[in-house]
């Protein structure tokens, strides 16, 4: 009699465009790597890279913030969305923190993944988790935690 066996399921995959209104950054391969490591099984993602003006418009807009921030989320239903990262703010912030371009993106990317898989930071419960699962993500990358004061 033969024997049967349970086929395996296999897991959407998920897809991840970068687009880039500027030059610098991280490569794209990279960009894909780090958002890949956070996402939803199936997720669609786009992950853009813009400058200040447009990182200052999105922010005011959407958020009611009149300045460019590091990184946008923008969620169209789980698992989908974008995240977009301004790459003079996430410049200045790695060299203020003393960190290296690349662990501040796989940081931010990650970041903003987990907020399109609906982690917020709102509450310190909340925030605590958030970072855990950031530090946990960005280890398997290889990174250190981005939350540790040296």
């Amino acid at each position: 009699m033969p024997t049967t066996s349970k086929a395996k399921k296999r897991r959407p995959r998920s897809s991840v465009t970068v687009q880039r209104a500027v030059g610098a950054a991280p490569a794209t391969a990279l960009l894909r790597k780090y958002a890949l490591a956070a996402a939803f099984s199936g997720a669609r993602i786009t992950v853009r890279v813009v400058g200040a003006a447009e990182g200052r418009f999105l922010n005011r807009r959407y958020r009611k913030r009149d300045y460019a921030t590091n990184v946008l989320s923008f969620s169209y239903g789980r698992p989908h969305g974008d995240v977009v990262l301004c790459h003079p703010v996430i410049k200045q912030e790695a060299k203020a923190q003393r960190k290296s371009l690349a662990a501040h993106y796989a940081h931010l990317v990650v970041h903003g993944m987990l907020h399109l898989r609906g982690r917020d930071h709102a509450r310190l419960a909340e925030a605590q988790r958030m970072q855990r699962a950031e530090t946990r993500i960005l280890s398997r990358l290889g990174f250190g935690d981005p939350y540790a004061v040296e």
